[in-house]
């Protein structure tokens, strides 16, 4: 499971994830100068602390290194929410909660998600795109179980309503 990013660590990576495509230290550089006061030497020491622990790979142009994102952001999002699923002492509530946090549109995305995993394998698309609109759910021969019901907003089912959530 991959360490939480660090706020500057994050604010480099998110530029990375952004562009899809190699970058340069200076690119990067330019781009974070729009936010902050930063040193050219501060963002050629994370990149390299990235790729040191495996976020990047790297590949030299002249003197300098363009550096490349190793996996996306879904997938470092996804790490993290499986890192802290499996943590918890009873992964069914921590579920509960968790959904109890999410708004519509999350729970939509949500029910998106299960639709694709849920497609026999020879039906998965070869490379989903985040704008692609989920393939229809295959027909099944065995009887579907019922879905579970979503706990209302505060109720007792939902102990996460109760708590004030900034949404991260």
């Amino acid at each position: 499971m991959p360490r939480p990013l660090g706020e500057l660590e994050d604010a480099v990576m998110s530029r990375v994830w952004k562009w899809n495509r190699p970058v340069t230290v200076r690119e990067v550089l330019e781009d974070l100068q729009k936010e902050r006061s930063i040193a050219y030497t501060t963002v050629m020491t994370v990149l390299d602390n990235l790729h040191q622990k495996g976020w990047v790979r790297r590949e030299a142009e002249g003197r300098a290194y363009r550096y490349e994102a190793v996996s996306t952001r879904a997938a470092y999002a996804a790490a993290l929410m499986n890192d802290a699923w499996s943590q918890s002492d009873n992964p069914a509530a921590a579920l509960v909660a968790f959904f109890g946090m999410m708004s519509e549109e999350q729970r939509q995305a949500l029910r998106d998600a299960v639709r694709i995993v849920q497609v026999p394998e020879t039906q998965k698309p070869t490379e989903p795109s985040e704008s692609a609109e989920p393939p229809q759910r295959a027909e099944r021969t065995e009887p579907a179980e019922p879905a579970p019901a979503e706990p209302r907003e505060g109720s007792p089912e939902n102990p996460a309503s109760a708590q004030d959530h900034d949404g991260r």
